[in-house]
C-alpha cells in the first residue's frame, strides 16, 4: 500500500477503519440509528461552530454541491459563481444544470478573491438569488478568504453556498459567524475518513428559500428537502449507508478530541511552503496558500509525470498532479487531515530530495532539512 499524501482522499485512522465493521442494523426501521445519525449531524455542526442543521447524504463530495445548487436554484434564477478556479467555475455547470443562470466573477487565478473588489462589483451588479465560492480550490491550492466574502455576499441580499471540502478542519471554518447558507463537506479530505459521504450546514434563510419555490426540485436524490421532518417521520428518504456513517462519526470524535487541529495544519503548511521556496521550486501561486495543500510548478528539467511515479515506485509515497489546465503542470502535496503530521511529511521531503536529484533537478537546499529547520525554529518576535 502506498503512503497517501494526497489532496484528497486522505489517510485514515484504524480507529475509523474498525467503526465501520461494527455490526449492521437495519438504518430504516431501527429507531436508535435515527438517533446515532442525529447526534452525529448535531456534533458536526457544534464543530463548524453553527446553529443550523446538518444533514449527511450517501454520495462523495460532489453530491453536496450539486444538491445545494437543485435545492436552490429555479429555472431563470440569476446566480452569481465567485471564479479563481477550477471548482470555482465548476459551479455554473450545476446552476446551468437546473435552470440557472450563472453569472461568472472572474479574477485571477493565482491569487484570492479580493472583498474590496467585489464589493465594487456588487455595488452594480446585485441580482442574484444566490452566490457560490470556494473555500479551497485543491487543483492549485488556492484558499479564499470566507470570512470576508460570505457577509459581504449576504450584505448586497443573496444566500452563500460555500464549498470547503478541502479546507474544513485544516482552516477554521465558523459558519453563523461567517454567515453561511449552505456549507458543503465531504468525508475524505481534513476529515480523514473514506471517500463516499457528504454533509451539508444549512441556514433558516436557505430553507426558506427552498420552501417558497415556485417550481418543483428536479431531483430526488440532490435534494436536501427529501429529508425534511425525518427524524420526527423516523425515516430516511432512503437507506442509509450505516458502516460509512459508523466510521464518519468516529472520525468527528477524532476531530473533537484534536484541539490543535489547526495549529497543527497551520505549523505544517508554513514549513512546507517554506521548504519550496527554499530548494529553489516555484510555488504556483502567488498568495492565498492553504494550509490543506501545497502546489508548486513541475520543474523544467523533468514531468510531472516522471516525478509522481517515481515517488510511487522507489518510495511508496502517492502525490498528486492537477487536472485541466493544470493538467503536468503542477504537483500537490496533502498535508490536510490524518497526513498533517511531522512524521510522514517529513519522509515526503526527504523521498523529493531523492527524487529529483535522480531526475536532474538542482535543488538550492534539501527540502527535508528546510521543512525540520522551519519546523522547529523559534516564532518570531
Amino acid at each position: 500500500m502506498y503512503k497517501i499524501m494526497t489532496p484528497g482522499p486522505t489517510q485514515v485512522k484504524e480507529n475509523v477503519r474498525l467503526a465501520r465493521a461494527l455490526e449492521c442494523t437495519n438504518p430504516d426501521l431501527d429507531e436508535t440509528f435515527v438517533e446515532f445519525y442525529k447526534e452525529t449531524c448535531e456534533l458536526i455542526s457544534e464543530l463548524l461552530h453553527t446553529k443550523n442543521e446538518t444533514l449527511i447524504l450517501d454520495g462523495e463530495g460532489i453530491l453536496g454541491l450539486e444538491a445545494a445548487c437543485a435545492s436552490l436554484t429555479e429555472p431563470g434564477d440569476k446566480v452569481l459563481v465567485l471564479d479563481n478556479g477550477i471548482y470555482g467555475k465548476g459551479f455554473a455547470d450545476f446552476v446551468s444544470m437546473y435552470g440557472g443562470k450563472p453569472e461568472l466573477y472572474t479574477v485571477d487565478d493565482k491569487k484570492p478573491i479580493d472583498p474590496q473588489a467585489l464589493e465594487s462589483f456588487l455595488q452594480k451588479h446585485r441580482d442574484y438569488k444566490y452566490a457560490t465560492l470556494v473555500h479551497c480550490d485543491t487543483p492549485s491550492g488556492m484558499l479564499n478568504d470566507i470570512k470576508a466574502l460570505c457577509p459581504l455576499l449576504k450584505k448586497y441580499g443573496m444566500l452563500t453556498v460555500v464549498d470547503s471540502v478541502s479546507a474544513m478542519f485544516g482552516e477554521e471554518v465558523r459558519v453563523d459567524d461567517y454567515r453561511i447558507d449552505v456549507l458543503c463537506g465531504g468525508s475524505q479530505k481534513a476529515v480523514s475518513a473514506p471517500p463516499g459521504l457528504t454533509f451539508v450546514t444549512v441556514s433558516d434563510d436557505a430553507k426558506e428559500a427552498m420552501a417558497d419555490r415556485k417550481t418543483p426540485i428536479a431531483s430526488f436524490y440532490a435534494n436536501l428537502k427529501v429529508f425534511e421532518g425525518y427524524y420526527e417521520a423516523k425515516w430516511f428518504p432512503y437507506t442509509m449507508p450505516i458502516s460509512d456513517i459508523y466510521g464518519l462519526r468516529e472520525a468527528f470524535e477524532n476531530i473533537k478530541k484534536d484541539a490543535d487541529m489547526l495549529f497543527r495544519h497551520a505549523r505544517i503548511g508554513n514549513a512546507c511552503r517554506q521548504a519550496v521556496t527554499d530548494a529553489g521550486l516555484k510555488l504556483h501561486l502567488e498568495s492565498g496558500f492553504s494550509n490543506t495543500v501545497t502546489v508548486f510548478d513541475v520543474p523544467e528539467q523533468t514531468t510531472a509525470k516522471d516525478i509522481l511515479d517515481m515517488m510511487r515506485q522507489e518510495h511508496n509515497i502517492m502525490l498528486a498532479g492537477s487536472f485541466e489546465g493544470l493538467a503536468g503542470q503542477v504537483i500537490r502535496i496533502g498535508h490536510m487531515g490524518s497526513n498533517a503530521n511531522v512524521s510522514d511529511m517529513t519522509e515526503t521531503m526527504e523521498a523529493l530530495d531523492q527524487t529529483f536529484e535522480k531526475l536532474g533537478v538542482p535543488l538550492k537546499c534539501s527540502l527535508k532539512e528546510s521543512f525540520t529547520a522551519v519546523l522547529y525554529s523559534p516564532p518570531a518576535r
